[in-house]
């Protein structure tokens, strides 16, 4: 069957993708949308809209009827479930071609093979995908025979629901005498929120990476592998920052890796895009499940191929081959996501409104995804993604750099957002080395210290210079924004938060510390204060000496331009000219952007010390 016109069953910014490649492609679109959403960009650009129910999502994007009778009325011939909502419901795929109509993705039997985390394990094991060691098959009734299945695997070990995903249905458990409640409580959990009351045991892996495979495959034998994402920076097992390809993989393990996942596709029959997620520790990869659908994070796939997987998905559906074979990937550059969510940056509750000012970044290497503009009222319904920064350059720590660039350009008012979280991450440290845990940004958040993943088999791999290059020192607070009312006036320098990091991290822990600790911390957080004029006055000690020799102390306090030390005396132009930085570039996100300088230039760095 030819595809003519396409029903978009989604909303917000992919939505908005999908219409994208549609056009590129030459097909009509039909914009199904609920009453709170007839302002959004998606549905002014498609050729029709129709709206299908009330704000709440249950009575509109997830009403099966609705949506099959909107593809009747319109004379659709396919529809795209983007992702989210409907697109990983079998019984909705299953509808949609029972009706007439093409749904773009893989077929119903695919998606309950898949989806079952149980069955898609077996499948795994069958295509030689590795596996993390557990039980085969859903745990039964008999607590003896579930105690002895988890002495063979080893403790700790971690219960998920077999329909589970979305980090609901898991609890790990330490010790033996835990287990049985463990069991139960899970078992609930996912009869509730899956109807699926079927479990399954796992290793748990203490300090893994998240690194996810993308696939796409025509369904008739044809598959191929497009890289690898790194996605561990996560807060309650939803991605944050993603990043492509994963820091410290070497040839050898995408390759190996990326076959296994193809031999999968073409195994199962998979049609489609989908992607592969794996957890990955010391060297070895541990099978998770397959996403039967496009990732939110698929743009930084296509920066570093040029392929565009929507299209493809689309072409492949249609019954079209794929348009390229797997000699033909070649991956180049990296590329980060920063997924943009309208939220307090500290509290993370959602923040929906009126964008009364918009600003998008722009320049070479550089993709905004969003259906936001100026004057759009961000509704309260749905997910709080309001957009997606994607970067692209040649090295890791260029492409770090542009990230930080962009979105120091980036201005949204009217509501709050984690473009703060997002700069304090980019100029983390141990984000900056690459290979962190999923947990660290989770330890990080509270206080703790984090320790990220052991370093990966080969260090050649590209934009390891930047970490080498780089005096360590305290990951950065959010940032100020002057341009912005989502954060507060004024940043701390970097200096003073490296000499207050044990007041930090005392402090953290006082909420259930006894008096004595926060003794200490009121101990700590005094000689902080203290430590906090040292770079003020250190620096506009040096910015009085004569510039023929300056102090020793200064120059390593500021090997690159416009340091948080500079910056602390910016009010003193006279005396230092060029410490002065503009008001609404905080001394992060400078920072962020001087590292990459000083890795690229380290010659051009020395010549300025002399001086």
């Amino acid at each position: 069957m030819q595809i003519e016109k396409v029903l978009i069953a989604n909303r917000g910014e992919i939505a908005l993708r999908v219409l994208r490649a549609c056009r590129q492609l030459g097909l009509k679109t039909v914009a199904v949308h609920s009453s709170a959403d007839r302002d959004l960009m998606h549905v002014k650009l498609a050729d029709e809209s129709i709206c299908i129910g009330p704000a709440s999502a249950k009575d509109s994007y997830l009403n099966i009827p609705r949506i099959i009778a909107a593809a009747e009325a319109t004379g659709a011939s396919a529809i795209h479930p983007g992702y989210g909502f409907l697109s990983e419901n079998a019984d909705f795929a299953e509808m949609v071609e029972k009706s007439g109509f093409i749904f773009i993705g893989p077929n119903a039997d695919t998606i309950r093979l898949l989806g079952d985390k149980v069955s898609a394990k077996r499948a795994m094991i069958k295509a030689g995908v590795p596996c993390v060691p557990g039980s085969e098959g859903a745990l039964g009734e008999n607590l003896e025979d579930n105690k002895k299945i988890a002495r063979k695997i080893g403790y700790p070990i971690i219960i998920k629901a077999a329909g589970g995903g979305g980090g609901r249905g898991m609890r790990v458990v330490r010790r033996e005498e835990e287990l049985a409640e463990a069991i139960s409580l899970t078992r609930r959990e996912a009869d509730m929120f899956f109807n699926n009351p079927a479990v399954y045991m796992e290793k748990f892996l203490e300090n893994p990476r998240h690194i996810e495979i993308q696939v796409i495959s025509d369904g008739r034998g044809h598959a191929c592998y497009l890289g690898e994402r790194d996605c561990s920076m996560q807060r309650r097992n939803q991605k944050v920052l993603e990043e492509a390809p994963a820091p410290f993989i070497t040839q050898k393990e995408r390759e190996t890796i990326g076959m296994s996942c193809v031999k999968a596709c073409i195994d199962i029959g998979y049609r489609g895009a989908g992607t592969f997620e794996f957890l990955y520790e010391n060297g070895q990869f541990f099978f998770i499940e397959v996403n039967t659908r496009i990732q939110v994070e698929h743009p930084i796939t296509e920066m570093i191929t040029g392929i565009d997987l929507v299209r493809e998905m689309i072409s492949v559906c249609a019954g079209e081959p794929l348009s390229f074979q797997q000699s033909d990937i070649k991956l180049r550059g990296h590329a980060f996501e920063c997924r943009i969510n309208a939220e307090d940056p500290k509290t993370f509750i959602p923040s929906p409104g009126l964008i009364k000012r918009l600003h998008i970044p722009g320049g070479p290497g550089v993709r905004w995804d969003s259906h936001i503009y100026e004057s759009y009222v961000v509704p309260p319904h749905y997910d709080s993604l309001i957009g997606k920064l994607i970067v692209h350059d040649d090295t890791r720590e260029l492409a770090m750099a542009r990230a930080c660039e962009a979105l120091d350009e980036m201005i949204i008012e009217g509501i709050k957002t984690n473009i703060p979280l997002h700069m304090d991450l980019l100029t983390d440290e141990n984000e900056i080395r690459g290979g962190v845990s999923i947990h660290y940004l989770e330890e990080k958040l509270e206080g703790n210290s984090p320790s990220p993943a052991a370093p990966g088999k080969d260090p050649a791999e590209p934009a390891r210079s930047l970490a080498r290059t780089t005096p360590a020192r305290a990951p950065a607070k959010a940032p100020a924004r002057a341009d912005s009312k989502t954060t507060a006036k004024t940043a701390k320098p970097a200096a003073a938060k490296a000499a207050a990091k044990p007041a930090e991290k005392t402090a953290s822990g006082k909420a259930t510390a006894s008096k004595a600790t926060a003794s200490t911390a009121k101990s700590a957080a005094t000689k902080a204060a203290a430590a906090d004029k040292a770079p003020a006055r250190a620096a506009t000690s040096s910015a009085k000496k004569s510039t023929k020799a300056p102090a020793k102390t200064a120059a390593k306090a500021a090997p690159a331009k416009a340091t948080p030390a500079k910056a602390a005396v910016k009010s003193n132009a006279k005396a230092s000219p060029k410490a002065e930085a503009p008001a609404d570039k905080p001394a992060s996100k400078r920072c962020c952007r001087t590292k990459a300088a000083s890795a690229a230039k380290p010659e051009a760095k020395k010549t300025r010390a002399k001086k």
